[in-house]
């Protein structure tokens, strides 16, 4: 069992050459906006949820992005609104949001 029943990662990657970046779309004011969403919630914490920053996750082209685990779906999203569903339907209702998930990368070979 995870510590934590939903460990939600954002990429807040800002590249410096200006090439295409998580944080080019808001992504360090909307992982502060789904943290404080899920605190007022009253569902952070131990055996709940989790909201952390991430680096680079190398999927700059679709991004924003954010992953959820332990069920590893990848997310991309838009505004706050886009934030809220993931919260109410994945993180509350165990139920992913498929108009905003993209495909995990095809595992290869070590």
């Amino acid at each position: 069992m995870s510590y934590y029943r939903h460990h939600v990662f954002f990429c807040i990657n800002k590249r410096e050459d200006g090439s295409a970046c998580c944080a080019n779309h808001g992504s360090p004011a909307l992982r502060d906006y789904a943290k404080a969403r899920v605190k007022s919630l009253g569902v952070a914490g131990a055996g709940r949820v989790r909201v952390n920053t991430a680096g680079c996750m190398d999927r700059c082209a679709e991004g924003p992005i954010i992953v959820v685990y332990p069920e590893g779906v990848w997310y991309t999203y838009v505004d706050q609104e886009d934030i809220d569903e993931i919260i109410d339907e994945h993180l509350l209702k165990g139920r992913i949001v498929e108009r905003l998930r993209i495909e995990p990368i095809p595992k290869k070979p070590l």
